[in-house]
């Protein structure tokens, strides 16, 4: 199978701390990912390595040739040059989005301005485009609208359009992080804590939206989640952190009656 993400040995020190301790992981093509672990284990420090927002300490990113959306991007053999320590624009611009364990819209715009946001940086038109409102710049903000609220129905908010994203159901607030993600046309799709507030209704439906997802956009995911029973359901391959170390990695059956699991969830069982 096509690896679509190849992180190799990544580190993030914090002075003496080691939030992230040589952690090795690899998503497949339109793979759902699960990355589990205690709190304080690493996983969003994990998750900001990838995109950008820290620059690892040691290790390597890599994402393949087949898959990233620019070109610039050239490597050698199957792999392109590692994306590690690049800016996040650039990471973005490159196929890999992701949403926030604190939901970070725009509240005071519309639903239908924060996907319009998102799909900022897929524009070829530069400031003086913008400026001088010239044919290319205006076809552009045309399909840009036109876009934009494809993306709104394929996740269920067709009819928020025009409504302030502080006025959103909580539920539909955490679906619009995932819309302005998915407005950015990546092919790798990291979701932190997607189910995080969600009553079981809401976290019923967000299952069900990862999977078309999924499917429907040729997409692959890797999420960071709390909620056992959603990860046990999406994941075919699961992840788990504790103290920065990776401590276990298979597949569901394998990871709820691991030992080291199970200890790392203060002796809890992981239902099935």
């Amino acid at each position: 199978m096509t690896h679509v993400l190849e992180v190799n040995n990544l580190s993030k020190h914090f002075g003496g701390l080691k939030a992230v301790d040589e952690v090795s992981l690899k998503v497949e093509k339109n793979q759902i990912v699960a990355l589990i672990g205690p709190n304080g284990a690493g996983k969003t420090t994990f998750f900001n390595c990838i995109t950008g927002m820290y620059k690892p300490t040691s290790g390597e990113i890599y994402i393949p040739s087949s898959a990233h959306r620019d070109s610039h991007i050239t490597g050698e053999g199957h792999r392109t040059k590692a994306i590690h320590g690049l800016n996040p624009h650039v990471i973005t611009e490159c196929g890999i989005a992701r949403t926030f364990q604190n939901i970070r819209l725009f509240q005071n715009m519309t639903v239908l301005e924060n996907i319009m946001i998102g799909r900022h940086c897929r524009l070829s038109t530069g400031i003086i485009g913008a400026i001088f409102r010239t044919r290319k710049s205006r076809l552009e903000e045309s399909e840009l609208i036109h876009d934009s609220h494809e993306i709104l129905t394929k996740i269920g908010l067709e009819n928020y359009a025009n409504e302030f994203a502080k006025n959103l159901p909580y539920g539909a607030q955490r679906k619009l992080e995932i819309a302005r993600a998915l407005a950015t046309d990546p092919f790798l799709l990291l979701l932190d804590e997607p189910a995080a507030g969600m009553n079981p209704q809401e976290t019923k439906e967000l299952d069900g939206l990862i999977v078309k997802l999924r499917d429907t956009e040729d997409l692959s995911i890797l999420l960071i989640e709390h909620d056992m029973n959603l990860v046990m359901s999406l994941a075919e391959n699961i992840y788990v952190m504790d103290y920065g170390k990776l401590i276990a990695q298979g597949t569901p059956t394998q990871i709820k009656s691991d030992k080291k699991v199970i200890e790392a969830y203060l002796g809890e069982e992981i239902d099935a």
